[in-house]
């Protein structure tokens, strides 16, 4: 699933291709036919971003809710050749003057008003990206739960757009064990981890790419996949740690994939 950053590049990306332009949307797939016809022909006003959810705003107050979930995907076309046909299952279209792109196999596609974009935020947490997160928000959930850290850290209603990439380096990062619970955490490291975290996804919305490991950390070990960043922990199971050589461990924590050092996060 596509992480904070990836869908605040694309809103940046949305608004750079269609914004102030009179755009044209349709639902070639058929499943959000009602939703194209209420915005089609009106101004893109602009797009914005909370965690992973992803919002087209027009002009007359109407709204496109998006969330990617596992399977979904915008691209990208040109359209001074003539728009092309639709390629598999496209949810929706949307063509400005000089670009369109297409969206399959989202999670949520939906036309949605102020009122229902309200509640849909008021379900999530803070997100690092926006300027007007406020982590004390986080830290009070945190604070005082005895569900452990590791697991906090993916529930979108206390962090927003955190998913398992950052959860695990981020983790290793300050050598936080995955196990312990909330309420054993020091505001202080949830502090540092915080603003650490801010500088990792704003680097990500840069690159497109989630880049964690320091320089000084990286020694030329292989990523755990060919064109990938090289990564202290996700995905590294029985690879030895690049800082201490200990094996790298792995469990199914709530659903998702865990990976930690049991030396540096002990």
């Amino acid at each position: 699933m596509p992480e904070g950053h990836t869908i605040h590049r694309l809103a940046r990306r949305h608004q750079t291709l269609f914004r102030r332009q009179h755009v044209a949307v349709s639902s070639p797939q058929g499943r959000f036919i009602d939703g194209a016809d209420a915005v089609n022909g009106r101004v893109f006003s602009r797009a914005s971003a909370w965690g992973k959810h992803l919002f087209h705003h027009y002009e007359g107050g109407r709204i496109v809710h998006v969330h990617l979930g596992l399977y979904g995907k915008f691209s990208d076309f040109p359209v001074q050749d003539g728009v092309p046909e639709p390629v598999g299952q496209v949810r929706m279209r949307i063509v400005g003057t000089e670009k369109g792109t297409d969206l399959r196999g989202p999670t949520a596609c939906e036309v949605v008003d102020e009122a229902e974009v309200s509640a849909i935020l008021a379900r999530l947490g803070p997100d690092p990206l926006r300027k007007d997160a406020d982590p004390s928000a986080a830290w009070a959930r945190i604070s005082k739960s005895r569900r452990v850290i590791g697991a906090l850290l993916m529930d979108q209603t206390i962090i927003a757009g955190i998913g398992n990439v950052y959860r695990n380096e981020l983790l290793y990062r300050h050598r936080i064990n995955p196990h312990r619970p909330g309420t054993l955490m020091e505001e202080s490291e949830f502090a540092e981890a915080w603003t650490d975290l801010v500088a990792l996804m704003k680097v990500g919305v840069r690159r497109g790419r989630i880049i964690t490991m320091r320089p000084e950390d990286d020694h030329g070990m292989p990523s755990y996949a060919p064109r990938r960043p090289r990564t202290y922990v996700y995905r590294r199971a029985t690879d030895p740690c690049r800082i201490c050589g200990t094996a790298i461990r792995t469990e199914v924590l709530e659903g998702r994939n865990l990976f930690w050092c049991p030396t540096c996060q002990s």
